[in-house]
């Protein structure tokens, strides 16, 4: 007898919820980037719309503030994951959204009276907010991602990292040259935020369970589909408040192997998006920051280039062409390993070879998109129950990785004309790409750890010894 596990509509709730994340992070990834594109039109009224306040700010005051974001951010990843486990992901992300989008808003309010210093209070304030929202994401895909569709779900929630990226290089150029100048880039995303709040709070939910719009049907295929990966362990297990076993997180070889690439992927994709332009405009003299179509060619690229990697995904995993396993270490070694050979290509190039450079640039960040899948949903795989606390603890450690590149290069360059020094620096980049996914080959899994058990910290009663059982089965008169 064959049985048919209904997997209700096509598009369903769990679609809705991927749909609604990918937006999530689609708007807050626009706000977080989109100062750097503000920076140039507040720091250079002429290049955009000479109609707005113009502020005198130096290199480093600049540097500042595009910096603090990530000071705010350190600091929230570690309760990130409390947070989500305490509350749900439909609370906290809905205050963590509202909060940054409030905070941009007001930015063109305080800097005229508070400057640069102002400026930073509110982005390291943003970045508090924000540091809520990967580890509740991650936490809210566990619970309404069937395990078939994980990738496609994941992948899909992710995409927004690509989407909000190129709002920020491209739209937020673009209001910044219109009528609205500046402060529109501040008002824009922040209305847009606003509006995915509402969506969130009439839509979202905190699992399968608690939906007021799903089928029975989707229902019963979300919750099979997780439990026959746990192996008869209950959904409802899922939602209660289980103890973490940091013990043998702290102990698990594939946890740690996580925690170096994402770090690794962190400096590799901050020294690209922070240091590359810098190289283009220093030795190919190229300005990439204040070309908004240059700045954002690259993430249109991995935009496009991030569902390239999600069919394939699926067509791999349909078929069972590869396993899991496989595939998430194939998908992160393209990631990794050939913007490593990139990046030491592009330091070598001559003056005069400007559209190598170019290709060379927009290929190191678009095929660096397939770490989303590659490593970037790990933390799923490993523990669907502990997932939001994996991803708050790689993320804290990774976020830190984007204050010290820019240190490392400012060490290091000292000229942004010489060549020499710009090849040293994309070097060490090289070999962090390098070392980072080679440790994910060997210590990497994509299977689910024993520490996901919600028993795991629960002491098994002992069974009763023999001499205890014939003294139960006499003192009941029964014999054996």
């Amino acid at each position: 007898m064959t049985i048919v596990v209904a997997k209700g509509p096509l598009i369903g709730q769990r679609h809705v919820q991927a749909v609604l994340l990918f937006a999530c992070i689609a708007v807050n990834y626009m706000i977080k980037y989109n100062a750097s594109i503000a920076l140039v039109a507040m720091t250079n009224a002429e290049s955009t719309n000479p109609d707005f306040p113009e502020y005198n700010w130096n290199e480093m005051e600049k540097s500042y503030v595009l910096s603090s974001f990530y000071w705010g951010y350190v600091v929230t990843q570690f309760p990130a994951g409390y947070a989500c486990r305490r509350f749900g992901a439909k609370m906290v992300l809905f205050v963590s959204t509202l909060g940054s989008a409030i905070a941009a808003i007001i930015v063109p309010f305080t800097v005229n009276w508070g400057g640069w210093q102002i400026f930073c209070a509110i982005r390291v304030l943003q970045g508090c907010f924000q540091g809520f929202d990967l580890p509740c994401v991650h936490a809210h895909l566990a619970l309404w991602s069937p395990v078939e569709e994980r990738n496609r779900l994941g992948a899909l929630a992710s995409s927004g990292i690509e989407c909000g990226t190129v709002m920020a290089m491209f739209i937020s150029g673009l209001i910044a040259t219109s009528s609205l100048g500046w402060p529109g880039i501040s008002y824009i995303s922040g209305a847009v935020g606003i509006a995915w709040c509402i969506l969130w709070e009439i839509f979202a939910a905190n699992s399968p369970n608690k939906s007021r719009f799903i089928s029975k049907n989707e229902r019963s295929y979300i919750e099979n589909s997780i439990n026959s990966v746990k192996e008869s362990v209950e959904i409802k297990a899922v939602e209660k408040q289980i103890p973490i076993p940091w013990r043998a997180i702290l102990h698990s070889p594939p946890f740690w192997a996580l925690l170096i690439v994402r770090s690794a992927e962190n400096w590799g994709f901050s020294a690209i998006q922070a240091e590359l332009p810098a190289y283009m405009n220093g030795v190919f003299r190229m300005d990439m920051k204040s070309n908004t179509l240059y700045s954002a060619l690259p993430y249109i690229a991995l935009w496009i280039l991030s569902y390239c990697y999600l069919i394939l995904a699926d067509v791999l995993l349909r078929y069972k062409i590869v396993t899991l396993n496989v595939l998430r270490k194939s998908f992160n070694t393209i990631a990794f390993w050939i913007p490593t050979v990139g990046l030491i290509g592009v330091g070598f190039l001559e003056a005069d070879q400007q559209t190598l450079a170019i290709v060379l640039m927009i290929a190191n960040v678009a095929l660096n998109s397939g770490c989303t899948i590659g490593s970037g949903l790990n933390s799923i795989d490993l523990s669907p129950n502990h997932a939001g606390i994996l991803t708050s603890v790689t993320n804290a450690v990774g976020s830190i990785m984007p204050i010290l590149t820019p240190l490392v290069a400012g060490a290091i360059v000292k000229d942004e004309s010489n060549r020499i020094q710009w090849q040293i620096v994309f070097a060490i980049t090289a070999a962090v790409f390098f070392v980072g996914n080679l440790v994910y080959i060997i210590w990497g899994s994509a299977e689910l750890q024993v520490w996901d058990n919600p028993n795991f910290l629960t002491p098994e009663k002992d069974e009763p010894s023999e001499q205890e059982q014939n003294r139960s089965h006499l003192e009941n008169g029964t014999k054996f």
